[in-house]
């Protein structure tokens, strides 16, 4: 069946202050499609016709076409413009009661040592069994890449660069690999210069870099909370205490919070993830994240900024960093791609701002230089074309994947079952209802050959074993599907004998 031309929308487009003009540009059409006013083959008008139609810049509708096409409601054709998909998703809904997000969290008013390195091995130990169903680990896989293009990308290095085999390497990283970072980092707002970058052995190995350079043992410094294990084991190694900060599941770090810590105790360092944090999936709006970086400047604060979800994020407002904001260095940058592009290649990156130098002189003493080919393996892969193209198509896949495992769970789980609802990523937190032990109900789902992430990894108290940390990443097929409802199954059960003769209703009233 021919295809419709649509030559002209009306009436054109304005501006309303309180959203960017792409995203109302894409909402509009996205509901003109949802109301069957566009129909599935339609073919919109071209980037340029769009943009004279509205009276906005070309850049402006292929972001807008860009986002839809991320929705999965239109789709690109070569050398033919932008068609409505032929079977576009139904519009996104709002939580059911039985979905509802968690509240802001309330952790200890007070710094705390961290030891939770035996609870993480146990999980990480068995997130990594080839023969267990994980939902314990938040690592993509394989089948989220380009595994053919990154192949050639390193079968390239391999014959552009083998004379870097026969060479020891030395910091910072080679010059191609940072200077596509710095490519890479204006997606976030962030102007770097390739030569203050430095290559690192993944995120993890810059935020360990930063917090050498700016505090000594038992000195404090403040987080989000709950916050990823991975950071409590830095602090833990380096014998600091952490200071939890109340976070919102959809907002992120309390800003009054963190002043009143600032007032209070003897915080040295900020460590944060301000999109799509890790367990929560929380983003912080744009004004909340220039006042941090005001607060921070005004009170001397060095911030270490962890970017690794920036790019999993449905909207580019939300990718803009922290760093973005930053006029003085005090924004501490720290990336990878291990969660966009390449999770074998184990390779980050920080520009440290202020503390650049010091940085640079713990990286040469404590791990030195990299494997020169894979950083231009890194390089290439960077580089190639299609790369932002198959970035639409992840985030596309991991939200679809999402919303499944939301719908799963509301089916699955107790009555009163909490769910974060991210705008990214492939990792979901669950607060249980009041009586159900994570700890337990992973002893429970391990016993089944299933693996999920119990709440007390993520913080140095015990205010979160109610609470499950799922990660998506790594398959979702039906064994996935299947595991995720028997967890369910098995946490109701849990739930049954700790609340005799408690129907369904009165569950969800007692939660």
């Amino acid at each position: 069946m021919p295809h419709r031309t649509i030559k002209r929308m009306e009436p054109p487009f304005t501006a309303a202050p309180e959203a960017p003009i792409y995203r109302q540009l894409c909402e509009r059409i996205a509901a003109l499609i949802h109301a069957g006013a566009l129909h599935r083959g339609d073919r919109l008008p071209s980037v340029r016709q769009m943009a004279q139609q509205q009276g906005v810049s070309l850049s402006t509708v292929l972001q807008a076409y860009r986002e839809l096409e991320a929705q999965r409601l239109v789709e690109a054709r070569p050398r033919s413009g932008y068609f409505v998909a032929a079977m576009p998703p139904p519009p996104r809904r709002r939580p059911a009661l039985a979905l509802a997000v968690p509240e802001i969290t309330r952790p200890p008013a007070e710094s705390q040592a961290v030891g939770v390195t035996s609870l993480v091995e146990r999980v990480m130990g068995a997130a990594s069994d080839p023969s267990i169903v994980s939902f314990g680990a938040a690592c993509p896989g394989g089948d989220l890449f380009p595994t053919d293009k990154l192949r050639r990308a390193m079968a390239r290095a391999m014959q552009r660069h083998q004379a870097s085999l026969a060479r020891y390497p030395f910091t910072p990283g080679v010059a191609p690999l940072r200077e596509a970072v710095a490519r890479r980092a204006l997606g976030m707002g962030c102007s770097l210069d390739p030569a203050q970058i430095l290559v690192t052995n993944g995120c993890l190995e810059s935020i360990s870099l930063c917090l050498r350079a700016v505090t000594q043992p038992g000195d404090v410094v403040a987080l989000e909370s709950p916050t990823y294990f991975g950071l409590l084991q830095i602090l833990e190694s380096l014998h600091l205490r952490a200071l939890e900060i109340p976070t919102h599941p959809r907002t992120g770090l309390s800003l009054p919070a963190l002043e009143l810590a600032l007032d209070t105790q003897p915080v040295k360092a900020l460590l944060t993830v301000p999109t799509l944090s890790n367990p929560l999936g929380a983003t912080m709006p744009l004004t909340a994240r220039r006042a941090l970086v005001q607060l921070a400047r005004a009170r001397q604060l060095p911030i270490i900024e962890d970017v690794l979800y920036n790019e999993l994020h449905e909207r580019a407002e939300c990718r803009r960093a922290l760093k973005s904001f930053d006029t003085t260095g005090q924004v501490m940058l720290c990336g990878s791609f291990s969660k966009t592009l390449a999770p074998g290649l184990r390779l980050g990156w920080v520009e440290a701002g202020r503390w650049s130098a010091p940085v640079r002189r713990l990286k040469s003493a404590l791990s030195g230089g990299h494997t020169e080919l894979i950083e231009h393996a890194m390089t290439e892969a960077l580089n190639q074309p299609g790369l932002e193209q198959a970035l639409r198509q992840l985030r596309a896949t991991i939200g679809h994947r999402i919303q499944q495992a939301r719908r799963l769970i509301g089916a699955s789980f107790p009555p009163g079952t909490r769910v974060t609802s991210p705008e990214g990523g492939f990792i979901l937190w669950l607060e249980l209802p009041a009586g159900l032990s994570a700890v337990e109900l992973f002893e429970a789902a391990l016993r089944e050959d299933i693996c999920i992430a119990p709440g007390p990894m993520f913080s140095t108290s015990q205010r979160y074993d109610h609470c499950v940390r799922l990660g998506l990443g790594r398959g979702w097929g039906p064994a996935e599907q299947q595991a995720l409802q028997r967890v369910g199954e098995l946490a109701r059960r849990m739930l049954d004998r700790a609340r005799p003769g408690l129907d369904g209703e009165a569950l969800q009233r007692a939660a």
